[in-house]
């Protein structure tokens, strides 16, 4: 596989390609607001075949002299992707010459590609950059004493992240993280999920992290949350303003749970939403 075969965007003088960590699955189950029969039929009508996989997607963003990594991937974790570390090469880059990782958020999807098997940094050069509330949840104690136990592994993989890039950890409240790469909040997936709007040349792209996990179902129905969300109302609100946001500036849009071709347009016919996948 070359590079030419990663979908990528121009916008002004960055080059964003999309790159696949792989997939996960999550049982409907996990949904509200909608039968488990209803998503199958929406992921069915959509010609998806295997109903409940999730993809991973990573984003790497050059220009402006930087290589930045926005996500890194599941890593492995729970058999959950773990493809970035070879597919990176393939994109033309080595670990060592990442600069940057943004974080949308540290679920384990986004944070496990981070460290090793051996728990040592896999961006020797990097610095790790993370909204502060999504740090602090992570590190408070009191949020690990309250959380069920299927989530306390989250907040370990999370630990052993920030841990191992400590020092070179840079928070941020709002604003401008790295030139041309601005914070966008994203409330209630996680205490500190964030977007980052790309601008460059008079062109803009917006990486809407896990605004969806479903695509094919969350954005017709945007009412539809998942059991990761920690705030499902906050987030279905974030979702339904976000959709109408991105289809009326007709704002191309990356998320680390769309599909494979990486980068879409929202477009809204009446009152619905559908995705349209960049070819």
């Amino acid at each position: 596989m070359s590079n030419l075969e990663f979908p990528s965007q121009q916008v002004g003088d960055l080059t964003i390609t999309a790159v696949s960590d792989g997939y996960l699955h999550a049982s409907f189950d996990f949904l509200a607001n909608i039968d488990p029969a209803d998503a199958s039929r929406m992921q069915e009508n959509a010609g998806i075949k295997d109903h409940t996989a999730i993809h991973i997607n990573c984003y790497l963003v050059r220009g402006g002299g930087r290589t930045v990594l926005i996500d890194a991937g599941a890593g492995g974790f729970k058999q959950w992707g773990g493809r970035l570390k070879t597919n990176l090469p393939l994109a033309g880059i080595q670990p060592s010459g990442i600069d940057a990782i943004l974080l949308t958020h540290a679920h384990p999807d986004h944070v496990g590609g981070l460290m090793d098997a051996s728990g040592e940094a896999v961006f020797p050069n990097a610095e790790l950059v993370a909204h502060h509330r999504e740090v602090t949840f992570w590190q408070d104690d009191g949020n690990l004493s309250r959380a069920p136990e299927r989530a306390r592994g989250n907040f370990l993989m999370a630990r052993q992240a920030f841990d191992g890039y400590r020092d070179r950890l840079r928070t941020f409240d709002a604003g401008e993280v790295l030139p041309g790469m601005t914070a966008v909040p994203l409330p209630g997936h996680t205490d500190g999920h964030t977007g980052y709007r790309l601008e460059s040349g008079g062109q803009n792209l917006l990486v809407w992290g896990d605004s969806v996990h479903f695509p094919q179902i969350q954005i017709p129905r945007p009412d539809v949350t998942i059991a990761f969300d920690q705030d499902s109302h906050l987030a279905a609100a974030t979702r339904t303003r976000l959709l109408d946001l991105v289809s009326s500036e007709r704002l191309l849009i990356a998320g680390m749970h769309l599909g494979e071709l990486g980068f879409a347009h929202i477009k809204r016919t009446g009152g619905n939403y559908g995705v349209a996948y960049e070819e």
